[in-house]
């Protein structure tokens, strides 16, 4: 007798599991590589190079790979950039996907510059979950950061998200040791004011640009250490889902942050994740060095081949990153050219 799991009703046979036993039911979706800031750890200032546009999947092509890979067990998929905001009709790609049968949880990443326009018109179209990225609210160091001036465009933007009632809003903010430290407090703060998780994220060797060095990663331990001086000391919330990438933390009245330790506690083992990247490539680490091209079969409409091409990159998923490993290289895309 065949045995099912809950999890978007498939065989246990047909899960998508690699040869270290590693289940994988999330897929994150890249619909642009463009983005409307220059983070630094993530872009140069100038000479970004982007996919033509001609080169970009399509909305059919990315709906044709997402109605492949839920029948497969694929139940969480989050779509992101570059700054997808970026991409005209967006609305016309998140309602099918949340209409999906078997998908349990659809989700955006954002940099909010344009989220006060695009807020109510997502969620209408059926997104109900956003991460923003933010990691100060200090102007001058937003632009240090960012290269822009649009502090103020983001907080608008987070209180339209507000406003349009969206289920989940977290904030990711990337800690950088001698630069963000001011900032722990003050994002916790206005997290807990409007209802908001702030998570946390150790700065990643994803800038293909080799600023990144171990000594600038500010760590989880680290970050504790600075909110319990201030808010009073936290727990450890036990995992709702072990294959979850951030490890929360609960104060006393209940308010929870979150951290991604990346680099000082990597969660390899406990990886289920896929990622599409917004010219047709499916990568199974934001750190690895080989992808393969699905582009073509997804403009033949070849399903099968569709398939096939999950499963072999599933089955050649390596154990981990190995940041911490003499032989680690930087991936050689950017992170905006990957997708977050």
């Amino acid at each position: 007798m065949t045995t099912f799991v809950q999890i978007a009703e498939v065989p246990v046979s047909s899960l998508l599991t690699d040869t270290f036993g590693r289940v994988h039911s999330d897929l994150r979706v890249s619909v642009t590589d463009r983005c409307n800031i220059r983070c630094f750890y993530c872009m140069p200032e100038t000479g970004a190079e982007f996919a033509p546009a001609n080169q970009l999947l399509s909305f059919a092509e990315i709906l044709k790979f997402v109605s492949v890979a839920v029948p497969l067990g694929i139940s969480k998929i989050r779509l992101t950039g570059g700054e997808p905001l970026l991409r005209p009709r967006l609305a016309e790609l998140i309602a099918p996907i949340a209409g999906m049968d078997g998908l349990r949880d659809l989700a955006l990443t954002t940099n909010a510059v344009l989220l006060a326009e695009h807020a109510k018109p997502l969620h209408e179209a059926g997104l109900r979950r956003l991460n923003i990225h933010l990691d100060t609210l200090d102007r001058e160091r937003f632009r240090q950061i960012t290269r822009r001036d649009d502090l103020g465009r983001v907080l608008r933007g987070i209180d339209a998200a507000v406003e349009a009632g969206y289920a989940v809003i977290k904030i990711n903010a990337v800690a950088i040791k001698g630069l963000t430290e001011a900032d722990l407090v003050p994002l916790v703060r206005f997290g807990r004011e409007r209802g908001i998780e702030v998570r946390f994220i150790e700065f990643m060797p994803l800038d293909a640009q080799g600023i990144w060095s171990l000594e600038r990663v500010l760590t989880a331990a680290e970050m504790i250490q600075t909110l319990e001086r201030e808010f009073g000391p936290m727990t450890a919330v036990p995992d709702a889902d072990p294959r979850a990438p951030a490890t929360e933390y609960r104060f006393a009245d209940g308010y929870r942050v979150g951290f991604i330790a990346s680099v000082s506690q990597p969660f390899c083992l406990n990886c289920n994740r896929l990622r599409l990247t917004s010219d047709g490539k499916l990568r199974y680490c934001l750190f690895a060095n080989e992808e393969t091209d699905v582009r073509e079969a997804l403009t033949s409409g070849d399903e099968a081949r569709v398939a096939r091409a999950i499963r072999e990159t599933v089955e050649k998923k390596w154990i981990g990153h190995q940041i911490h490993q003499k032989g680690f290289q930087v991936p050689g895309r950017g992170m905006y050219s990957i997708g977050g």
